[in-house]
């Protein structure tokens, strides 16, 4: 069990969150450091309406009920990471809970060298592209 610091800045949300999914099963400890700066592809609006949708559906019985999504840029990383994982499982439970993402990069960080993944120049790759800061800050998310 190892602990693996990763730098999610100019990461695809969705790649690197599969990515640390199966670090998380194999089970090693992971701390994702500058989420809010990981990227989505897609037609800006596209991706906005989707998410708005997702933070719209209520259950009419009790809403309560309902599933819950976080407008923070960190628990948003950690809850599309938590849907790649079994975590209503013994195994996924014990792997979410190896789980800890961050906003920037805590001073207990700093000094410590973080894993690098894949990042292509998404710029060229994907003409849209949105951050999961600016999508947060889109839905809502006052820093």
């Amino acid at each position: 069990m190892a602990e693996r610091i990763i730098d999610g800045d100019g990461a695809i949300l969705g790649r690197a969150a599969s990515k640390i999914a199966k670090m998380l099963l194999n089970g090693d400890s992971v701390v994702l450091l500058n989420a809010e700066k990981m990227l989505i592809s897609g037609h800006e609006r596209n991706i906005i309406d989707n998410y708005k949708h997702r933070l719209d559906l209520k259950d009419k019985a009790n809403p309560e009920h309902s599933p819950y999504w976080s407008r923070k840029p960190d628990l948003f990383v950690k809850r599309v990471i938590r849907g790649m994982l079994p975590y209503k499982k013994p195994k996924g439970k014990k792997a979410y809970k190896l789980l800890r993402v961050y906003i920037g990069v805590p001073e207990s960080y700093k000094n410590k060298k973080p894993e690098e993944i894949e990042k292509k120049d998404i710029k060229k790759m994907f003409e849209n592209v949105i951050s999961v800061k600016e999508l947060s800050e889109r839905l809502g998310y006052k820093a």
